[in-house]
């Protein structure tokens, strides 16, 4: 079974994640990058701490000058290991899946995340372990460093509000929960915030910002009249907004909203966003509409960064929150991400619910189907031949991330989890009663492909 998903490793604390692991990734990294200064950091899982300690000590055997930056999102590790010419930078995050889970993800010295090709690299020296650990006499050193205010800086230095902004701040207690508020405050924005203190058991709320589990901070946001609520996952990579009339605003809309306003300021050729085959057609509506071009990749947001800097795309993101800024860097950043779409609203000169409201919505449906890891690829190709047999007048067929099937009244895509035992179902439809549908008979066809692989 291969250790790195679509976003680094990730797992169950101590069953699939843990110290001896860590220590391996670490004389992994250390002997492929040849590194001699390491930036490491983690998230707030109560686990992150004796998982760091675990990995800086595998980097230390092989010699690396190691700096601890402590609790950090994610997206500033990944500025600083570029601005401040580290060779590599190593997070400790489970992102936005519960505590009980932990995992790592490794970024190159240009700030982005390792490619597949890096990744087999590591997992085939893990596999074999074959570490060049260095001599007694020439280990590394591991140094604490704080150099969080540089980001702050970056972001000052590339906006500037003409608006005095309302914005409640819901950092879930993860990563971004003292950085958010003072990326806010320093732009000049009243901010409140919520669920703003560290802690590794998230109580507040899941780790994971959506409709439901950000339903206080849409109730706060109503009764403050704030312009905007932001919500984070725990490490920072993603972001949840609520508009001033306290509605979830759905990721989606918001994504193409946002890709069109980009698009409408671009001048020249490299009109391009880039998305993945889950998002809704309505980002192909938007960005089309204004002469941009949509490039769609597998699901991760590693594939999206780097078809960002191939095609010189002007933005990418996922609809799931994670959205890359290439003017700025190429990890997905939250912060940076809701800091952005209020300069956009203020270019528009609307409210969020207005600057969503031009973007056509089209029901989306997911389902997860549990299906064992060792056969779940198995299981999405034989689905995808029972779905091309099922809908033989298709219009359209991608094998980019598992298999996109589209047809008349709108589309399937049936994908392989890359950090869950689970398969993906996502449905769009021209209208609820076509994606229900299209839903039903996709379900019942996957659920005969596990099935067959089971028997």
């Amino acid at each position: 079974m291969r250790l790195f998903g679509s976003s680094g490793l990730r797992g169950l604390v101590n069953a699939e994640i843990t110290p001896v692991l860590a220590v391996k990734v670490g004389m992994a990294v250390g002997t492929y990058t040849k590194a001699e200064k390491v930036f490491v950091a983690r998230d707030t899982r109560t686990s992150g701490l004796m998982l760091e300690n675990a990995l800086v000590s595998g980097l230390l055997a092989c010699g690396v000058k190691v700096f601890c930056h402590g609790v950090l999102p994610t997206p500033v590790l990944a500025y600083l290991t570029r601005r401040l010419g580290a060779n590599a930078g190593v997070m400790i995050t489970a992102s936005h899946n519960p505590s009980q889970y932990n995992g790592i993800k490794i970024f190159d010295e240009n700030g982005m995340a390792y490619s597949e090709k890096d990744q087999n690299e590591i997992e085939r020296m893990i596999q074999q372990e074959n570490f060049g650990l260095a001599d007694w006499r020439s280990l590394g050193e591991a140094l604490p460093m704080k150099e969080s205010h540089l980001y702050i800086e970056m972001i000052n230095e590339g906006v500037r509000f003409s608006k005095k902004w309302r914005v409640v701040v819901d950092p879930g207690c993860g990563a971004t929960s003292q950085i958010a508020s003072a990326v806010f405050k320093s732009l000049g924005c009243k901010t409140v915030a919520i669920n703003a203190q560290f802690d590794g058991h998230f109580p507040g709320r899941s780790p994971e910002p959506c409709a439901e589990s950000i339903k206080p901070l849409a109730k706060i946001v109503k009764e403050f009249g704030a312009d905007v609520g932001v919500a984070y996952d725990g490490d920072g990579d993603r972001v949840a907004f609520v508009d001033e009339k306290g509605n979830f605003v759905n990721f989606d809309r918001v994504l193409a909203a946002y890709a069109a306003h980009i698009i409408g300021k671009t001048r020249g050729k490299r009109k391009i966003v880039v998305t993945n085959v889950e998002a809704s057609m309505c980002i192909e509506r938007a960005v089309e509409a204004l002469d941009g071009k949509v490039v769609r990749t597998k699901v991760g947001d590693v594939y999206i960064a780097e078809a960002a800097k191939k095609f010189g795309a002007v933005f990418g993101g996922e609809p799931c929150g994670a959205w890359i800024h290439p003017k700025y860097h190429y990890c997905p950043d939250g912060i940076l991400s809701s800091v952005l779409l209020l300069k956009a609203l203020e270019e528009a000169d609307k409210s969020l619910s207005e600057f969503v409201a031009e973007v056509p919505i089209y029901p989306v449906l997911r389902q997860n189907i549990p299906c064992r890891n060792e056969i779940k690829y198995g299981v999405v190709k034989r689905a995808g031949e029972l779905l091309k047999a099922r809908f033989p007048d298709k219009k359209g067929l991608s094998m980019v991330d598992g298999v996109r099937l589209a047809i008349e009244d709108g589309w399937v895509l049936v994908r392989a989890s890359g950090t869950e035992p689970l398969v993906r179902l996502t449905v769009e439809g021209e209208s609820l009663k076509a994606a229900e549908k299209i839903m039903e008979e996709a379900a019942s066809l996957v659920r005969k492909a596990v099935e067959d692989f089971e028997k």
